[in-house]
Formats: C-alpha cells, sequence, structure tokens
C-alpha cells in the first residue's frame, strides 16, 4: 500500500520502517520532481521500481530555483492526479512537504556547484542551480536513497547533481535515463501543457533541428559551428520561435568545442508562447578508420 508523507519526520520514520524490517541488501529509489507528472517521470519511475524494492517520490514545486518573473506561480500542479499515478507505479511513499517543512525559518544556507553551473540555463538563470542543488541536497539527506532517477532532458542539472553526489560523498548512484518524447519528438516536459495549439506545432521545431545536427556528426562533420548553423536554421524557420541559447559544450566540464573531438551535448533554451522550453541531444564523435582518412 503507497503511503504519502507531508512532513520530513513522517517520510523519515516510513523509511526507517523499511530499513529496520528488510535486509540491508535491499535499496531505496528516489525519483525527486516538481509534479504534473507526466510518462517522462514515468518511466524514470518504473526503472526505480525495476531495480529497487523501495521507491520514494517527492512532489514539490521548488520555489528557490525560480527567478524573478519566472513561471513559479503558473508552473502546472495537480497533486491528486500526481499521487493516482504514483499509485499505480508502484510507488511505496510520495513526499508532499510544504515550503515550510523545506524551508523552516529564515534559511542562511545554499549549496553551490561552481564553473558548470555559469553556462547554458546558469548563464540566462542566476541562482537556478544553487536552488537546485540547495533542494536536492535536502531531500538525498532525508530519502537517504540508494539510487536517484533523474532525466536527460534536463542535461545540465543531472551533470551538476552527479558532481555534487560524487564531491559531497553521498553514498548513492545517479542514473540519468533518456529523454521521452511526444511521437512528433517535443520532449515531454510539464510546461508543454501551457502551449497554444499554434505553439504546439511549432515546439516540434527544436527536436528536428537537434536531430539534423546528430545527423551531419554521424555523416562525419566535426565542425561546431557548422553543427550549430544547422541545427538553428530549422529551429529558427518559424517566428513563433525564439531561442535564448543553442550550444555545443563537452559533456563532462560543459567547456567550449570548436571542434568535435570529445562526447559533446548540444543543448538548447527557446521560447514558444512566453513558455520557456529545453532540449538537448548527446553527440559522439565518428572514428573514422585509416583508410577513410586516407581517402578523405
Amino acid at each position: 500500500m503507497m503511503r504519502i508523507a507531508h512532513t520530513t519526520n513522517e517520510l523519515r520514520n516510513l523509511i526507517r520502517g523499511f530499513r529496520f524490517t528488510h535486509p540491508p541488501d535491499q535499496t531505496v529509489g528516489f525519483v525527486p520532481t516538481m509534479g504534473f507528472l507526466h510518462e517522462g517521470h514515468l518511466s524514470l519511475i518504473r526503472l526505480a521500481r525495476e531495480e529497487n524494492q523501495y521507491v520514494v517520490v517527492s512532489i514539490f514545486v521548488n520555489p528557490t530555483q525560480f527567478g524573478p518573473g519566472e513561471d513559479f506561480a503558473q508552473y502546472p500542479r495537480d497533486e491528486s492526479r500526481d499521487v493516482a499515478l504514483c499509485s499505480q507505479a508502484g510507488v511505496n511513499v510520495v513526499f508532499l512537504p510544504s515550503i515550510s517543512d523545506m524551508y523552516p525559518d529564515h534559511p542562511m544556507v545554499t549549496v553551490m556547484v561552481q564553473e558548470i553551473t555559469g553556462v547554458l540555463c546558469g548563464e540566462f538563470r542566476p541562482g537556478h542551480f544553487d536552488g537546485v542543488a540547495t533542494v536536492v541536497t535536502k531531500l538525498f539527506n532525508m530519502v537517504q536513497p540508494d539510487f536517484a532517477y533523474f532525466g536527460q532532458k534536463d542535461a545540465q542539472q543531472a551533470l551538476v547533481i552527479d558532481r555534487m553526489t560524487r564531491e559531497l560523498g553521498w553514498p548513492l548512484q545517479i542514473r540519468v535515463c533518456p529523454t521521452v518524447r511526444e511521437p512528433d519528438g517535443l520532449a515531454m516536459s510539464s510546461r508543454n501543457v501551457r502551449l497554444t495549439p499554434a505553439g504546439r506545432q511549432v515546439a516540434p521545431l527544436i527536436y528536428r533541428g537537434l536531430t539534423e545536427a546528430r545527423r551531419l556528426v554521424e555523416a562525419g562533420e566535426t565542425r561546431v559551428y557548422r553543427l550549430v548553423a544547422a541545427a538553428r536554421e530549422i529551429i529558427s524557420a518559424d517566428p513563433g520561435m525564439t531561442i535564448q541559447y543553442l550550444e555545443c559544450r563537452d559533456r563532462e566540464f560543459l567547456a567550449s568545442l570548436t571542434v568535435l573531438d570529445r562526447p559533446a551535448v548540444l543543448a538548447i533554451a527557446a521560447y514558444v508562447d512566453s513558455v520557456r522550453l529545453i532540449d538537448n541531444v548527446f553527440l559522439e564523435p565518428v572514428t573514422r578508420s585509416l583508410d577513410d582518412r586516407m581517402e578523405g
């Protein structure tokens, strides 16, 4: 039977009960979310269910990762629907904390990850990743999971959390899972519900542009400016699309690249109908044989 915890103490008591009554090799899987669950979230929950004996899902729209003028108030919420989906997916505990439970009194502690948070989304959303790192640290401390699950759509976020986890010595493994997409390629996101019908027709241009760049890589293109230009041409074809950034960076440190000579991420943030959408694809350098290089 699924249980619902509204406070940190309730959550810890439930997890402590599991740890006490089960063998030590039985694991806790954790899926942190901001709710309004979709198939992307559910794919993470299903994997957590497959790999662990106990699954915890948190639903918390974290105010500290939203900046002034961002869409905290408009972020979609449907708690009862989310709880029902978690129950159907076999979740053991849903954690539904209040803001006051997560941030009691006047918070004076912030967790910061440097360097990799100053580019891409971090350049345009100052303080965003401090809010992410802080709330995830709190949640990890409360849940004490063995495995935590995140989606590739938020590739920079996943990198930040993985780096934070390793450097702080958290005894858990971070699983980064493939982006789940609509049939037309649009990355599933809770924000998609805010798109107008016209905007919904424009939004798939993002993935079309990204996949064109990936096609060029597979054909042997290594010049990053060519890859970015090819993606930009497709994505910006409709005036309803406004690109905030479109960049290709290495996947370990998010360093800028001019030549695709290592695993990279081609990442984008764009606005459609004033809705901010993010997406990315991983790019792998194509290793050419000696015969191919001699012919080239």
